[in-house]
């Protein structure tokens, strides 16, 4: 089977192909430096055609409020088009637990306005909302740096490994479409701020640590809830011990 990978060289991305190439099937890793560009659609036509299932995984280059919601509004529209025009059987874009809960965020504006276009184009889709990636914690830190302090909620969160996303973006990919959205988390719940305070602790960093309900995600203020997963989520396996343990910053600490 076909399947495009859009963002195919990510840390998600790169994963996904290999596990799809690894069970026989045809994969575009598609990418701007490969010729797939989804901003100004070159490249999607060639990239689709004959191509059964579609994998979205590209995320905006920029943060800032209007060009993330310009990308994903563009990128989305160019995609649906295009899949459209190919019978594209299978959409499967990964977003966010509690993106819903988010639109305080001008990014969480831009995954809504991705959904929304998904939603609506027509072909099958599966909307995968993930948790946050362990891998991420480095610029939740730097997001919400003050100085020598970072200014953390308290709220819960149940983060999740790269390498778990990729595996259930492969199963859902090749499983009929869901035409809804499904969660995946991570096994254990913590606190945002108990789980910065720890990968801090763990890699030396002697930044201070200021638990505030009122600090910004990324542009909203959360409630105790907001990022966690409904209790039908699948859970991955790996804690954040075992991530951390086989992790690049382990070998540097």
């Amino acid at each position: 089977m076909k399947i495009v990978v859009i963002g195919g060289t990510g840390l998600i991305g790169s994963k996904v192909v290999s596990r799809l190439r690894a069970r026989g099937h045809e994969v575009v890793a598609g990418s701007p430096s490969s010729g797939l560009n989804t901003m100004t659609g070159e490249g999607l036509d060639d990239a689709m055609a004959g191509a059964s299932v579609v994998i979205d995984l590209a995320n905006s280059p920029s943060f800032e409020d209007q060009a993330v919601l310009d990308f994903f509004q563009t990128a989305g529209r160019n995609i649906a088009h295009a899949e459209t025009t190919a019978s594209v059987k299978h959409h499967v874009a990964l977003s966010v637990v509690g993106t819903d809960r988010l639109s305080a965020s001008g990014y969480f504006r831009g995954k809504i306005a991705q959904e929304k276009i998904i939603r609506e184009s027509g072909i099958p889709y599966t909307i995968i909302h993930s948790t946050q990636f362990f891998e991420f914690l480095g610029s939740i830190i730097k997001s919400a740096s003050k100085g020598e302090a970072v200014h953390v909620s308290p709220a819960l969160m149940q983060p999740i490994a790269s390498y778990d996303v990729a595996d259930a973006v492969t199963t859902y990919a090749l499983r009929e479409p869901e035409n809804g959205i499904v969660e995946i988390a991570g096994p254990n719940k913590v606190s945002l701020s108990a789980l910065v305070r720890k990968f801090l602790s763990l890699t030396n960093d002697p930044h201070e640590i200021v638990e505030d309900i009122n600090a910004p995600y990324f542009g909203a203020i959360l409630q105790n809830d907001t990022l966690l997963p409904s209790s039908g989520a699948r859970l991955a396996p790996t804690d954040f011990k075992t991530w951390f343990d086989r992790s690049e910053y382990a070998q540097a600490a």
